[in-house]
């Protein structure tokens, strides 16, 4: 099974300019990093990387789950760091959702859309906080298409992963692959809670798995699609999706991690 986001590649104008941001204002420890290259580890589980380049780039929408307990600590915290959180139409900075969790959005220099956001259903004492945030896991990233494609590609996760559907809607759906919840949305729709047009970002994903076997399903399932990939190792395949380049790679994050930490999909399939 799918069970994490394991990396996220995305472009920026400016090395130093993401290094200022994610390194000295949000505290995220640096792993890589050379002249048009950085690497942050804001959790044991996740690589955040960037990549300078000329090149325009739509800017990527990304989500940190964050304990309940430690949701207003988060929130202060980023204040206290002089982080602009950003308002909604009516003026407050805080949602509140489903009567089960919280959140607030605010954006790097090259204007990609962050999230810090709880969910009361989610158990604590399963992952350790990390960080000034107390950071859990990355939950979300958006993957925008066109209009027309939200339903093939989310049912194409469907198929190749074994991805769970929630929130299905014509031009916007969760599909869940263990704690990552990729968000297939259309361009025509807007990112909460500014009105950002959802424009496909260049990002690459990288998801840890579970198991060998697992991968071996899924080449057998590219295979049958007719989808090219790539595989140099037994421990990982990589594709592309839409426009998105995507990896698989055997990772020791616990296969029964989702589970524990009571999310909804996961409860469904043990």
């Amino acid at each position: 099974m799918v069970t994490h986001f394991s990396r996220l590649q995305l472009h920026t104008f400016s090395i130093q300019g993401v290094k200022q941001f994610y390194h000295e204002q949000l505290a995220f420890p640096i792993s890589h990093e050379s002249d048009t290259e950085i690497h942050f580890q804001p959790l044991p589980s996740i690589t955040l990387c960037f990549t300078e380049g000329l090149e325009p780039n739509a800017p990527a929408h990304i989500a940190f789950e964050v304990a309940a307990s430690g949701f207003d600590a988060a929130v202060s915290w980023l204040r206290n760091q002089h982080v602009t959180l950003l308002k909604w139409p009516d003026g407050r900075i805080m949602d509140a959702f489903d009567s089960a969790g919280r959140n607030v959005y605010f954006r790097d220099g090259d204007g990609n859309l962050l999230e810090i956001i709880c969910h009361s259903y989610v158990q604590e004492g399963i992952l350790p906080p990390i960080g000034e945030m107390s950071l859990l896991y990355l939950r979300e990233v958006g993957m925008p298409v066109e209009a027309d494609a939200v339903i093939s590609f989310r049912e194409q996760l469907v198929r190749l992963m074994d991805f769970g559907l929630d929130k299905v809607f014509d031009n916007f759906t969760f599909a869940i692959g263990g704690t990552a919840h990729a968000i297939i949305v259309s361009k025509a729709r807007k990112w909460i809670p500014i009105a950002m047009t959802a424009l496909p970002p260049a990002i690459s994903i990288s998801f840890g798995v579970s198991s060998i076997d697992f991968l071996e399903g899924v080449k057998t399932r590219l295979a049958a699609e007719g989808i090219p990939f790539e595989s140099d190792a037994p421990e990982c395949v990589s594709f592309r999706l839409y426009s998105y380049p995507v990896c698989l790679e055997l990772t020791d994050f616990g296969a029964d991690v989702p589970a524990c930490l009571q999310l909804p999909l996961a409860r469904l399939k043990t």
